[in-house]
Protein backbone atom coordinates (compact mmCIF):
# COMPACT_ATOMS: atom_id res chain seq x y z
CA UNK A 1 0.00 0.00 0.00
CA UNK A 2 0.84 3.46 -0.66
CA UNK A 3 0.27 6.81 1.55
CA UNK A 4 -1.84 8.87 -0.47
CA UNK A 5 -1.90 13.14 -1.16
CA UNK A 6 -5.07 14.03 -1.42
CA UNK A 7 -5.03 17.65 -2.12
CA UNK A 8 -3.36 16.76 -5.51
CA UNK A 9 -5.52 13.50 -6.33
CA UNK A 10 -7.34 14.71 -9.30
CA UNK A 11 -9.52 11.77 -9.19
CA UNK A 12 -11.33 12.34 -5.73
CA UNK A 13 -14.76 11.69 -5.64
CA UNK A 14 -17.72 13.96 -5.30
CA UNK A 15 -18.11 13.75 -1.87
CA UNK A 16 -14.36 14.29 -0.89
CA UNK A 17 -14.30 17.45 -3.35
CA UNK A 18 -16.31 19.17 -0.52
CA UNK A 19 -13.64 18.88 1.79
CA UNK A 20 -11.43 22.10 3.06
CA UNK A 21 -7.31 21.73 2.85
CA UNK A 22 -7.14 20.20 6.54
CA UNK A 23 -10.12 17.80 6.21
CA UNK A 24 -7.94 16.47 2.84
CA UNK A 25 -4.60 16.29 4.95
CA UNK A 26 -6.31 14.36 7.32
CA UNK A 27 -7.91 12.11 4.92
CA UNK A 28 -5.14 11.52 3.59
CA UNK A 29 -2.88 10.83 6.13
CA UNK A 30 -5.53 7.54 7.04
CA UNK A 31 -5.60 6.80 3.43
CA UNK A 32 -3.58 4.17 1.69
CA UNK A 33 -3.58 3.09 -2.05
CA UNK A 34 -3.50 -0.35 -3.00
CA UNK A 35 -3.31 -1.54 -6.68
CA UNK A 36 -5.07 -4.77 -8.39
CA UNK A 37 -4.86 -7.12 -11.26
CA UNK A 38 -7.78 -8.91 -13.00
CA UNK A 39 -8.95 -11.64 -10.86
CA UNK A 40 -6.96 -10.56 -7.56
CA UNK A 41 -9.94 -9.55 -4.40
CA UNK A 42 -10.30 -6.15 -2.92
CA UNK A 43 -13.05 -6.90 -0.66
CA UNK A 44 -14.18 -10.68 1.07
CA UNK A 45 -16.79 -11.77 1.89
CA UNK A 46 -17.51 -11.88 5.93
CA UNK A 47 -14.49 -10.46 6.78
CA UNK A 48 -14.20 -7.57 9.40
CA UNK A 49 -14.63 -3.89 7.79
CA UNK A 50 -12.13 -1.88 8.93
CA UNK A 51 -11.78 0.45 6.25
CA UNK A 52 -13.77 2.40 3.53
CA UNK A 53 -13.05 1.32 0.06
CA UNK A 54 -12.87 4.09 -2.68
CA UNK A 55 -12.69 2.69 -6.25
CA UNK A 56 -10.48 5.43 -7.73
CA UNK A 57 -9.84 3.93 -11.50
CA UNK A 58 -10.43 0.38 -12.47
CA UNK A 59 -13.71 -2.33 -12.79
CA UNK A 60 -14.63 -4.63 -9.67
CA UNK A 61 -17.63 -7.06 -10.03
CA UNK A 62 -19.38 -7.05 -6.58
CA UNK A 63 -20.56 -10.61 -5.43
CA UNK A 64 -22.29 -12.81 -3.23
CA UNK A 65 -20.74 -16.37 -1.97
CA UNK A 66 -23.68 -18.53 -2.32
CA UNK A 67 -23.43 -22.54 -1.43
CA UNK A 68 -23.17 -23.67 -4.68
CA UNK A 69 -21.81 -20.78 -6.87
CA UNK A 70 -21.38 -17.24 -6.34
CA UNK A 71 -24.39 -14.12 -7.54
CA UNK A 72 -23.10 -11.24 -9.25
CA UNK A 73 -25.05 -8.17 -7.72
CA UNK A 74 -23.64 -5.74 -10.01
CA UNK A 75 -20.39 -4.43 -11.94
CA UNK A 76 -18.92 -1.15 -10.31
CA UNK A 77 -16.86 1.52 -12.29
CA UNK A 78 -14.93 3.99 -11.13
CA UNK A 79 -15.24 6.15 -9.45
CA UNK A 80 -17.52 4.89 -6.69
CA UNK A 81 -17.16 3.79 -3.18
CA UNK A 82 -17.54 0.05 -2.27
CA UNK A 83 -19.86 -1.62 -0.26
CA UNK A 84 -20.53 1.17 1.86
CA UNK A 85 -23.96 -0.06 3.99
CA UNK A 86 -20.97 -3.05 5.15
CA UNK A 87 -19.06 0.35 6.88
CA UNK A 88 -22.51 1.44 8.26
CA UNK A 89 -24.02 -1.56 9.41
CA UNK A 90 -22.73 -4.63 11.32
CA UNK A 91 -19.10 -4.62 10.54
CA UNK A 92 -18.96 -7.20 8.25
CA UNK A 93 -18.75 -7.29 4.95
CA UNK A 94 -21.80 -8.94 3.66
CA UNK A 95 -20.10 -8.44 -0.30
CA UNK A 96 -17.22 -9.47 -2.00
CA UNK A 97 -15.68 -7.21 -4.19
CA UNK A 98 -13.09 -8.43 -7.38
CA UNK A 99 -11.22 -6.67 -9.69
CA UNK A 100 -12.29 -6.81 -13.27
CA UNK A 101 -9.22 -4.92 -14.87
CA UNK A 102 -5.91 -3.23 -13.40
CA UNK A 103 -7.70 -1.35 -10.73
CA UNK A 104 -6.06 1.27 -7.87
CA UNK A 105 -8.19 1.86 -4.78
CA UNK A 106 -8.46 3.80 -1.69
CA UNK A 107 -8.61 1.99 1.64
CA UNK A 108 -9.84 4.96 4.28
CA UNK A 109 -9.80 4.16 7.77
CA UNK A 110 -13.47 4.00 8.62
CA UNK A 111 -13.12 6.05 11.90
CA UNK A 112 -11.49 9.13 9.81
CA UNK A 113 -14.43 8.37 7.11
CA UNK A 114 -16.92 8.80 9.96
CA UNK A 115 -15.65 11.60 11.37
CA UNK A 116 -15.52 13.66 8.21
CA UNK A 117 -19.36 12.86 8.09
CA UNK A 118 -20.04 14.12 11.72
CA UNK A 119 -18.21 17.12 11.36
CA UNK A 120 -18.77 18.06 6.99
CA UNK A 121 -22.84 18.33 6.38
CA UNK A 122 -21.54 18.59 2.52
CA UNK A 123 -19.75 15.49 2.41
CA UNK A 124 -22.54 13.44 4.41
CA UNK A 125 -24.95 15.09 1.92
CA UNK A 126 -22.89 13.35 -1.01
CA UNK A 127 -22.55 10.23 0.69
CA UNK A 128 -25.82 9.99 1.18
CA UNK A 129 -26.63 10.57 -2.65
CA UNK A 130 -24.23 7.92 -3.49
CA UNK A 131 -25.62 5.39 -1.48
CA UNK A 132 -29.41 6.33 -2.50
CA UNK A 133 -28.73 6.04 -6.56
CA UNK A 134 -26.85 2.57 -5.74
CA UNK A 135 -30.41 1.52 -3.74
CA UNK A 136 -32.28 3.18 -6.40
CA UNK A 137 -30.58 0.98 -9.54
CA UNK A 138 -30.95 -2.11 -6.75
CA UNK A 139 -34.58 -1.85 -7.27
CA UNK A 140 -34.47 -0.77 -11.05
CA UNK A 141 -32.71 -4.18 -11.51
CA UNK A 142 -34.84 -6.52 -9.06
CA UNK A 143 -37.57 -5.16 -11.40
CA UNK A 144 -36.13 -6.27 -14.56
CA UNK A 145 -35.53 -9.35 -13.24
CA UNK A 146 -39.14 -9.94 -12.12
CA UNK A 147 -40.83 -8.48 -14.87
CA UNK A 148 -38.68 -9.19 -18.17
CA UNK A 149 -37.69 -12.18 -20.05
CA UNK A 150 -34.40 -13.72 -20.62
CA UNK A 151 -33.91 -11.95 -23.76
CA UNK A 152 -34.55 -8.97 -22.18
CA UNK A 153 -32.29 -9.32 -19.36
CA UNK A 154 -29.37 -10.29 -21.81
CA UNK A 155 -30.00 -7.03 -23.74
CA UNK A 156 -30.14 -5.08 -20.88
CA UNK A 157 -26.74 -6.27 -19.61
CA UNK A 158 -24.83 -5.94 -23.42
CA UNK A 159 -26.21 -1.83 -23.10
CA UNK A 160 -25.42 -1.65 -19.44
CA UNK A 161 -21.45 -2.51 -20.71
CA UNK A 162 -21.97 -0.34 -24.06
CA UNK A 163 -23.51 2.64 -22.26
CA UNK A 164 -22.64 2.74 -18.98
CA UNK A 165 -18.82 0.90 -18.41
CA UNK A 166 -17.74 1.81 -21.95
CA UNK A 167 -19.35 4.23 -23.76
CA UNK A 168 -18.95 2.62 -26.69
CA UNK A 169 -20.69 0.12 -29.29
CA UNK A 170 -17.70 -1.81 -29.63
CA UNK A 171 -15.92 -3.53 -26.38
CA UNK A 172 -14.34 -6.60 -24.63
CA UNK A 173 -16.49 -8.12 -21.99
CA UNK A 174 -14.61 -8.53 -18.98
CA UNK A 175 -16.82 -11.07 -17.48
CA UNK A 176 -17.58 -14.71 -19.00
CA UNK A 177 -20.49 -16.45 -20.14
CA UNK A 178 -21.33 -17.72 -17.10
CA UNK A 179 -21.05 -14.47 -15.14
CA UNK A 180 -22.95 -12.38 -18.01
CA UNK A 181 -26.04 -15.39 -17.09
CA UNK A 182 -25.38 -14.71 -13.23
CA UNK A 183 -25.96 -10.95 -13.61
CA UNK A 184 -28.90 -11.72 -15.82
CA UNK A 185 -30.59 -14.22 -13.57
CA UNK A 186 -30.84 -16.74 -15.79
CA UNK A 187 -28.31 -19.88 -16.43
CA UNK A 188 -25.60 -20.17 -18.69
CA UNK A 189 -26.98 -22.56 -21.17
CA UNK A 190 -29.65 -19.70 -21.78
CA UNK A 191 -27.36 -16.86 -22.54
CA UNK A 192 -25.14 -18.56 -24.71
CA UNK A 193 -28.44 -19.22 -27.30
CA UNK A 194 -29.14 -15.51 -26.86
CA UNK A 195 -25.96 -14.59 -27.70
CA UNK A 196 -25.82 -16.98 -30.48
CA UNK A 197 -29.29 -15.57 -32.15
CA UNK A 198 -28.27 -12.02 -31.44
CA UNK A 199 -25.43 -13.39 -33.58
CA UNK A 200 -27.75 -15.11 -35.94
CA UNK A 201 -29.81 -11.98 -36.35
CA UNK A 202 -26.95 -9.62 -37.16
CA UNK A 203 -27.93 -8.07 -33.93
CA UNK A 204 -24.58 -8.11 -32.47
CA UNK A 205 -21.29 -9.51 -33.75
CA UNK A 206 -19.63 -11.73 -31.82
CA UNK A 207 -16.17 -13.11 -31.91
CA UNK A 208 -15.24 -14.47 -27.43
CA UNK A 209 -15.37 -11.99 -25.43
CA UNK A 210 -15.36 -8.85 -28.49
CA UNK A 211 -18.37 -7.30 -28.57
CA UNK A 212 -19.94 -5.09 -32.11
CA UNK A 213 -23.57 -4.25 -31.46
CA UNK A 214 -24.93 -3.67 -34.95
CA UNK A 215 -28.31 -3.02 -34.74
CA UNK A 216 -28.38 -0.77 -31.64
CA UNK A 217 -32.22 -0.17 -32.27
CA UNK A 218 -33.73 -3.54 -32.44
CA UNK A 219 -30.98 -4.08 -29.08
CA UNK A 220 -32.96 -1.34 -27.22
CA UNK A 221 -36.26 -2.79 -28.63
CA UNK A 222 -36.02 -6.01 -27.09
CA UNK A 223 -34.77 -4.76 -23.82
CA UNK A 224 -37.54 -2.16 -23.36
CA UNK A 225 -40.46 -4.70 -24.41
CA UNK A 226 -38.68 -7.69 -22.37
Amino acid sequence: MNPTICQLCNLKSSAAQKLNEAELCMLGENCAETHFQPGDIIIKQDAHSTNVAYLKSGLVKIHIEGSIKDKIIKITKAPAYLCLPSNFGDKINHFSATALEQTTVCFINVNTFKKLIYENGDFAYQIILDMSKNELQNFHNCLNNAQKQNIGRVADVILFFANTIYNSNTFRLPVTREEIAALAGITRESCSRIFTEFNNDKILEVNGRQITILNEKLLRQISEKG
